[in-house]
């Protein structure tokens, strides 16, 4: 196997750089690439660990599962990171699952926006003064939810009786 070359600490604001390139230009395993190298430079970096969240999400419906994201969830320090990000993540797989377009897809893709809110919700009581971004969120879940009528499955609508 081919030894990866690593990255100076130096170059680290370049390349954190380049990731929003490539990801402005729809290539989000490059961005990924990118990512992987400042983290072995620069393990702890929150920024390269963001981008790297988002660079996984980017990617769901080809390979890239959202189990992969909440390990780089996971490393986020901080708890509103935690909670927008966590955001992120199901917001996009619900939007993954629409575009399959498959049976039972539209009722995944509810679950998920529906699970997003939440952590929306979690992030906009820790986020900081003129931080709206988990509203922002929030607010474009509620319009997807609303405008492509999505709905839970109808047995998730059952109650089920106390025994």
């Amino acid at each position: 196997m081919t030894e990866l070359k690593p990255i100076s600490k130096e170059a680290i604001p370049h390349a954190l750089e380049k990731v929003e390139r490539y990801r402005l230009l729809n290539e989000p395993a490059e961005a990924e690439s990118i990512c992987r190298d400042v983290l072995r430079a620069e393990p702890g970096n929150q920024r390269a660990l963001a981008m790297l969240l988002l660079t996984l999400t980017d990617q769901f419906g080809r390979g890239t599962s959202v189990n992969d994201a909440r390990a780089v969830l996971a490393r986020l320090d901080g708890e509103y990171e935690r909670a927008y990000y966590g955001g992120i993540i199901c917001e996009r797989q619900g939007k993954s699952q629409l575009r399959t377009g498959t049976p039972g897809s539209e009722s995944a893709a509810h679950h998920w926006i529906q699970e997003a809110m939440g952590w929306y919700e979690r992030a906009e009581a820790l986020r900081p003064i003129g931080n709206d971004d988990a509203l922002l969120r929030w607010n474009a879940c509620a319009r997807l939810l609303r405008d492509r009528e999505l709905a839970p499955r109808p047995e998730d609508l059952i109650e089920h009786p106390i025994e």
